[in-house]
């Protein structure tokens, strides 16, 4: 069957975040792709004013129900992203159980969206959702390194913390861990950590990530859409996978900042609408990245 993903998460109607920072990519990368937005708002939450629509659990369950009546519940892939409540969260587990009685080979990406730099933007009583119910059925997980931490309980202050961190995925039965971000570098880079187990052998690995003068939003749900993408074509090799995800969200990162200083000004403050991704602009590096970033193994 062709590669074929159903994502699950928020969905703007101007910018570029959950959904709309995923589907494109995975598109141009070769993959069908169906989304369910778990919220639609006008925009994402740095402008000031947002407005929109949750969709809730049993609506949930509805669109999962028309496709199974209609025999078109077969996906690859299933990636999920931000879900603001927990009642939708425990739906999300009964429809990856589905999926994967439907094909036992889905695979499962998780990007366990609930905050970054200290502070959770989700309702608390998501966190042991996610680490009792969520991560023991995800194939690939992509926590920030805040995520990381609520998920395990414990501080990551160096790469031996981080390890250990992972390693906590992998006894809960998750085989790959990317985290996507953490502040382990140095003041111009940050550092992406990731581990893989596979049929009794461990690929560990660390990547610098450099820093770039600017807040943006969407960068995550693009990472794990990414990832997905490239663990497919390179057959699971971790390393490839991470070198053309990164690669991929620099281009795209260094554009949209260079657009937006051209947009507002040189001397001007850089606003959310200034910093909305450029995928569309982008296509080229999306299908064929110029690789930059070079993963180091150990």
């Amino acid at each position: 069957m062709s590669v074929r993903v159903l994502s699950i998460q928020s969905h703007v109607v101007s910018g570029y975040v959950g959904n709309k920072s995923a589907c494109f990519p995975l598109q141009v990368l070769g993959f069908e792709v169906d989304t369910i937005n778990s919220v639609q708002f006008s925009n994402h939450t740095g402008y000031k004013h947002v407005k929109g629509q949750v969709l809730d659990d049993i609506q949930l369950g509805d669109l999962i129900e028309g496709l199974k009546l209609n025999g078109i519940d077969k996906y690859t892939h299933l990636l999920t992203g931000y879900i603001g409540s927990s009642s939708f969260l425990e739906k999300v587990k009964s429809v990856v159980e589905h999926l994967k009685a439907v094909n036992p080979k889905l695979i499962y990406v998780c990007d366990p969206v609930m905050g970054d730099n200290g502070k959770m933007y989700v309702p608390e009583e998501l966190l042991p959702i996610y680490r009792e119910r969520i991560i023991p059925i995800a194939d690939i997980v992509t926590p920030n390194q805040f995520e990381a931490e609520l998920l395990t309980g414990n501080t990551i202050k160096n790469e031996n913390d981080a390890m250990k961190a992972m390693e906590w995925f992998h006894s809960q039965g998750v085989k790959t861990v990317v985290l996507s971000s953490t502040d382990l570098g140095d003041e111009n880079e940050l550092l992406g950590l990731a581990s893989c187990t596979s049929n009794g052998t461990a690929t560990k690995l660390k990547i610098p990530i450099p820093r770039l003068p600017a807040n943006f939003t969407g960068t995550g749900d693009l990472f794990a859409a990414l990832l997905l993408a490239w663990m497919h074509h390179s057959d699971d090799n971790l390393q490839v996978a991470v070198e053309h995800t990164v690669s991929t969200m620099q281009a795209i990162l260094h554009r949209t900042l260079k657009c937006a200083r051209t947009e507002a000004g040189e001397n001007e403050a850089l606003t959310a609408r200034h910093l909305e991704l450029k995928l569309v602009q982008s296509l080229d590096d999306i299908r064929k990245p110029l690789l930059k970033a070079k993963a180091i193994c150990f």
